[in-house]
């Protein structure tokens, strides 16, 4: 499952590219574009048909990163390898008298992998040697990833996962 959950990140850092886009509202689908540290930063749903895993993995999400915390993080090397560092599983809620807190996750799971990008599928292999492909568009410094494809618990249910380039 963890290698599922890192191989998923590491395909979605793929959208990311380190080159600089002058046009933001153009794709870039140049097999560069993927290449650099990507966070994730957002989770577009549906409220109307999300699942409450769904919506509170968008709240979690949204309050972490207005901290700047970054709890899925991905980067592709230019020699074709990629790193995905996940914090999720590390994630602690507590109830205070103020509302909840939510501290960002000191510890994260880090696994490394290969990849291929042709400009729109980042295609990741596991270190159990199963290849994973995921559909990706990257614009400007944003990358959009469907969330299904990811298989990360409270991210994978709907709607799109949100990557910015550092």
């Amino acid at each position: 499952m963890l290698k599922k959950i890192c191989s998923s990140i590491a395909l979605v850092s793929l959208l990311f590219s380190c080159s600089s886009d002058k046009d933001s509202d153009s794709m870039d689908t140049s097999p560069s574009a993927i290449i650099g540290t990507w966070d994730a930063t957002e989770l577009v749903i549906d409220n109307n048909t999300a699942s409450d895993d769904a919506k509170f993995g968008k709240q979690i999400l949204d309050f972490l990163t207005n901290e700047d915390c970054y709890i899925i993080t991905l980067q592709f090397n230019e020699d074709l390898t990629a790193e995905a560092s996940n914090g999720a599983n590390f994630v602690e809620v507590n109830a205070t008298a103020n509302g909840l807190d939510v501290p960002c996750p000191t510890e994260s799971d880090t696994e490394s992998s290969t990849y291929t990008f042709d400009g729109s599928v980042v295609s990741i292999v596991d270190m159990s040697g199963e290849t994973i492909n995921v559909d990706v568009s990257i614009q400007g410094d944003l990358m959009t990833v469907d969330a299904a494809d990811l298989e990360i618990p409270n991210f994978d249910d709907s709607g799109e996962l949100i990557f910015r380039r550092r």
